[in-house]
């Protein structure tokens, strides 16, 4: 299925599946090769967002905000190919999701405040003299 044919399904889907299926594709998209705690502290970063409203109200909205995440700079030809994968980032979303609806003090959090990340590979103009965590191969920034 391709990115594009995904991102139209989840406006046909009721609310809290539509907000699975944009999360999990984001963590897919953004982290597939990550370990569990990489992948989850993606999902983290669009969760926190949503809570903030800066970027949008359901996390659909937040992971599909221009130039925010994978969702809307890749090609939406991509091919969302490796069910496997994809199983895993449905998981872990479903996981995150899940902690998120919990109180604050009871949450596991992964990367405290923050709400950006970007590959190492990736040194954001934005990133300069930032708090940062670094898991897997993303560094976790608090921006805003």
């Amino acid at each position: 299925m391709t990115l594009s044919i995904l991102l139209w399904l989840t406006t046909l889907m009721p609310q809290p599946v539509a907000e699975h299926a944009c999360l999990a594709t984001t963590v897919y998209l953004e982290a597939r090769g990550e370990s569990a705690n990489g992948q989850a502290a993606v999902a983290e970063v669009a969760l926190r967002r949503r809570d903030r409203g800066n970027w949008g109200k359901t996390l659909c909205q937040v992971v599909t905000a221009p130039h925010q995440f994978a969702t809307t700079t890749t090609p939406g030809s991509f091919a969302i190919s490796n069910l496997e994968a994809y199983q895993q980032a449905w998981a872990i979303s479903g996981q995150s999701i899940h902690n998120w609806s919990l109180p604050v003090a009871q949450r596991h959090i992964l990367v405290p405040h923050a709400d950006h990340f970007a590959t190492l590979a990736v040194v954001p103009d934005w990133s300069f003299k930032r708090p940062s965590v670094t898991i897997g191969d993303h560094a976790f920034y608090v921006v805003n």
